[in-house]
């Protein structure tokens, strides 16, 4: 076998590993009502709970791991976005027991149960009380103003190659914006399936493209640390300033400003590419700096050229509504 065909057989190999594994192998929920009783407990919830210095405003995320397992991810001030102060978060495993999920931790233990969680010192008392809330993306549902393109309001995929609906009119991923743009502004509205037993890459795995050259990774990442190829990462290249995944089944948005790259009439790179992201309303990327290359993985190459919005399918159900593009005049 030359050295050609095998490299080529070998990035065939991988790239069927890769896909696989970001489709998973556990159960998948698209349906809130039908996620199981898992689901139902996880979530947010905001209260205070003692400490050394008196009580303070926590935001806790429970996670679901699949099979009854959960973790709980504690953090001082609030929530991302919402009161966190920003130090490392506490991270506590639990699990089913006897109809309620119960952290265990040095000084005590957390149950959740009735939309509640509840903290018990070492005797079990019950110190505080944490109530669940289900944050709402300020951006969510905006319309689009006048002139704006509007890519998908749920009628047709007109404006979309190879573009599917859902028997509920969503957007399903894995399809290619027919319009191509160069400076602009676009709005998404975007849903995450429930996959409790998978890790990593293979928990609702998509992402949006810019001109098809740089991916926003989009992925179950709620509660976890915030890379770059975590939700809201600049795919490979930059981890979001903060972590602002809701819980999986939950609506949630992204709003990009993208500039494209300057070149001048013979064709040289004058101006790198810059994008700004919100996720969720809160600023996540702020008018970065992208390099040459483009995300790994992307269908265009770098170019002057205007280049659609790409929505990647890695097998997992990912669905979007509500997109629409401002087209802005260059400098």
């Amino acid at each position: 076998m030359s050295s050609f065909r095998r490299a080529s057989w070998l990035s065939s190999a991988l790239l069927v590993l890769a896909v696989t594994a970001a489709r998973g192998e556990g159960p998948v929920y698209i349906d809130p009502a039908n996620a199981g009783e898992d689901y139902a407990v996880q979530g947010e919830y905001v209260g205070e709970l003692p400490t050394e210095n008196g009580r303070q405003m926590f935001g806790v995320q429970v996670i679901a791991r699949g099979k009854g397992q959960f973790e709980a991810v504690a953090y001082g001030g609030g929530l991302p976005g919402a009161g966190w102060n920003g130090e490392e978060p506490l991270r506590v495993a639990g699990k089913r027991e006897n109809g309620e999920v119960v952290f265990t931790t040095e000084g005590g233990k957390g149950v959740a149960r009735g939309g509640k969680l509840l903290a018990l010192n070492d005797q079990g008392v019950t110190v505080a009380e944490l109530q669940r809330i289900e944050r709402r993306s300020p951006t969510l549902g905006q319309k689009p103003p006048e002139g704006a393109i509007v890519l998908f309001d749920g009628t047709n995929t007109d404006q979309w190659q190879d573009g599917k609906l859902t028997d509920d009119g969503l957007l399903m991923q894995g399809t290619t914006s027919i319009p191509k743009f160069q400076d602009h502004q676009v709005h998404i509205e975007f849903r995450l399936p429930f996959q409790p037993e998978d890790e990593g890459q293979a928990r609702g795995n998509s992402g949006i493209y810019l001109q098809g050259r740089y991916e926003v990774q989009m992925l179950d990442s709620f509660g976890l640390e915030g890379k770059n190829n975590e939700c809201g990462g600049i795919y490979s290249l930059k981890a979001p300033d903060v972590n602002m995944c809701f819980p999986p089944l939950t609506w949630q948005t992204y709003d990009i400003e993208f500039t494209a790259a300057r070149y001048d009439e013979q064709g040289n790179q004058i101006a790198k590419p810059r994008i700004t992201v919100r996720h969720n309303g809160e600023v996540i990327h702020r008018n970065v700096e992208l390099p040459d290359e483009t995300t790994r993985g992307a269908p265009v190459a770098p170019g002057p050229e205007p280049g659609p919005i790409y929505l990647q399918d890695h097998g997992n159900p990912v669905r979007y509504r509500n997109i629409w593009v401002i087209s802005r005049p260059a400098d």
